[in-house]
């Protein structure tokens, strides 16, 4: 038995933040992490003791093993948890953490090691009996084996994955998988499987001690996914046969039992719409979704994780599961805009009460280009799947989130779309609705009025003259404002109390009610600088004020294409030069940011006429990659 006393989390933002919340409760002392932009992110400011990691880039700062250890020796730590990504699955790390005299909080090193290349994985679950799908030699495909599904050997989260559907594409899409599997992972293995169209994600959270005890934690649906990175889960997976769930766990033990596995971890399958389960690879770490699976069964498992580390003996079986659990990932984000990620400050992360939201941040932080978007996870436990969906749209709807574009409305639509809400999942679900759920922006206009007002109306505080100065009703001079949202302008003209259709109750510089089509409304607004963010039951809006005078110069030559957000040039399409020709849509280079890759698509057809960037080049937001100059131009 070993009796831990003092904590290191390898890692940062939310998984740190909630891995000290457990550490505490179990009087462990925390230390922190950092690299120098997230010297006053909120794990850092949440842990008892931390230490700086010098750099920014994730290749100097979280995934420099060796300085971690050092970290972990000078702060007096005995353990290390590597939460999930970064080192989470690197066997050699957890071998120097032990080397050094620490607790690894995770499974033995050669688990992770046996699990660590997708195609050796598979290779052990065939010998265990597991259910997989027949790899696919690309060198051999035949039209009789698509659509192929391109995967990394070496990692997950989306990155290396592609879908072929013509065999002329194949070649292309492998070199382009291996460059980017290459690029973040430092393994441009790849392999092919058949694509199963309209599949679901399933999975099974396990946990193992060293004594023996192997638990099948339930399953989780994860089938709701963007660019094969999952968005919305839940558990139990809805609507699978009794006989179903039974094979699945069994097959998530037998997977555990193979690699002698020890800790927490998730086996993932791919279940096809006829109900046939195959094996997709094992995560020997904690799961992003965790919380889904510590609701119905009320636990922590992280804290199991700590005890198992400590050689505590799981008891025979666990507890039994009650009611539904469902999770989604907020993330700063722009879905209509090939889920653009977004940087910047974000003022405002509010969340109403009675659900659980795990966050790497609060207001006022910044959420910077060097690590993945997401702000937060809100979970909902409920007796039942309707009432847990209900509710988590009901909290996400009235969140107030200022500052950053976010996946927020997306969330909501896909809670309330009928295919979800009866339980009809499988991972094309936005290839199939995002032009839905990312369109029909709500009316702005009673929100922009609301603006109005709120800019217009004189502190509660303010002198009694400039009180009544605000309100005088002059109908034959009515206030104008400009703002331009989502893209477009628009002029308020009002009076203060009355408007075309709209009726105004009540005004001040933070709430503003308006009687609208009869129907008595609450608009929240918080003015920042230049932005004004109005939030209410018609929808959340962000208003920029229009100056008077628009600066001349605050304009873009035809053609350019511009940075979208700092990043690097990872990739320029084969041949691309001055003079090329190129095609709308076609992609001409690719950014990585944020964890993912961004293609810079050619606005019109017409000719390159300029190229100013070269592969491994790091832009700002707004620089000039390129000019295409149309056909119609020429």
């Amino acid at each position: 038995m070993t009796n831990l006393t003092s904590l290191l989390v390898a890692n940062r933002g939310e998984i740190a933040v909630r891995i000290f919340r457990t550490a505490r409760a179990l009087g462990l002392t925390t230390v922190a992490v950092h690299s120098d932009p997230d010297a006053d992110a909120l794990h850092v400011r949440d842990a008892d003791a931390a230490v700086r990691l010098p750099g920014a880039a994730p290749a100097d700062t979280y995934l420099r093993g060796d300085l971690i250890i050092k970290a972990a020796l000078a702060a007096g730590a005995d353990a290390v948890h590597p939460g999930y990504g970064f080192l989470s699955e690197n066997a050699g790390f957890a071998r120097e953490v032990q080397a050094a005299g620490l607790t690894w909080i995770g499974p033995p090193p050669a688990a992770i090691e046996a699990m660590a290349s997708k195609t050796r994985a598979k290779e052990l679950m065939r010998a265990a009996g597991v259910p997989l799908l027949d790899p696919v030699d690309p060198a051999t495909a035949t039209h009789a084996d698509l659509p192929l599904l391109l995967k990394a050997a070496a990692g997950g989260g989306g990155r290396g994955m592609r879908v072929v559907r013509d065999l002329d594409q194949l070649k292309e899409a492998l070199d382009a998988a291996s460059a980017e599997a290459r690029s973040a992972f430092g393994d441009g293995e790849v392999f092919a499987e058949p694509y199963v169209e309209r599949g679901r994600h399933v999975e099974v959270q396990i946990l193992a001690d060293a004594h023996g005890t192997v638990w099948a934690l339930g399953t989780r649906d994860c089938s709701l996914q963007r660019r094969h990175q999952k968005v919305i889960e839940e558990a139990p997976a809805p609507g699978l046969p009794e006989t179903l769930r039974t094979t699945l766990h069994e097959a998530a033990v037998a997977a555990a039992r193979a690699v002698s596995y020890e800790g927490a971890g998730t086996v993932e399958f791919l279940v096809t719409a006829d109900g046939r389960p195959y094996f997709l690879e094992m995560n020997t770490r904690l799961q992003v979704e965790h919380p889904v699976t510590e609701a119905v069964f009320d636990l922590d498992l992280v804290a199991l994780q700590l005890r198992v580390a400590e050689g505590t003996a799981l008891p025979p079986t666990p507890p039994r599961p009650t009611g539904h659990a469902v999770e989604a990932r907020l993330y700063a984000e722009d879905p209509a805009q090939d889920w653009r990620p977004q940087t910047g400050t974000l003022h405002t992360l509010a969340i109403p009460g009675g659900v659980r939201v795990d966050t790497g941040f609060t207001d006022g932080d910044t959420v910077g280009i060097h690590y993945d978007p997401m702000l937060a996870k809100v979970v909902t436990h409920a007796p039942t799947r309707a009432e847990a969906v209900r509710a988590l749209a009901a909290a996400l709807a009235g969140a107030r989130l200022h500052g950053l574009t976010t996946n927020r409305e997306l969330l909501v639509r896909s809670l309330r779309h009928p295919e979800f809400a009866a339980a009809q999942l499988d991972t094309g679900f936005y290839d199939r609705h995002l032009d839905t759920l990312t369109g029909g922006a709500p009316d702005p206009t009673p929100a922009a009025l609301a603006a109005a007002l709120a800019e217009a109306a004189p502190a509660p505080d303010a002198p009694l003259a400039a009180r009544l100065g605000g309100w005088r009703n002059l109908r034959s001079h009515p206030h104008t404002r400009r703002y331009r949202t989502a893209g477009t302008e628009y002029e308020v003209q009002y009076h203060p109390v009355n408007h075309p259709g709209i009726r105004v109750l009540a005004a001040t510089p933070d709430l503003v009610t308006l009687e609208v089509e009869g129907i008595r409304r609450a608009f929240h607004v918080k003015q920042n600088s230049n932005e004004i963010y109005v939030d209410s039951a018609l929808g959340a809006h962000t208003f920029t004020r229009v100056p008077r005078f628009p600066d001349p110069q605050d304009r873009t030559e035809p053609g350019s294409l511009l940075a979208p957000m700092p990043g690097t040039v990872v990739r320029i399409a084969k041949g691309l030069a001055p003079g090329s020709p190129v095609t709308t849509g076609q992609p001409l280079l690719w950014l990585e940011a944020m964890k993912m890759e961004h293609r810079i698509l050619a606005p019109a057809s017409g000719t390159l006429t300029a190229l100013h960037v070269a592969t491994g080049q790091q832009v700002e937001y707004g620089a000039l990659l390129a000019v295409v100059q149309e056909e119609t131009q020429a």
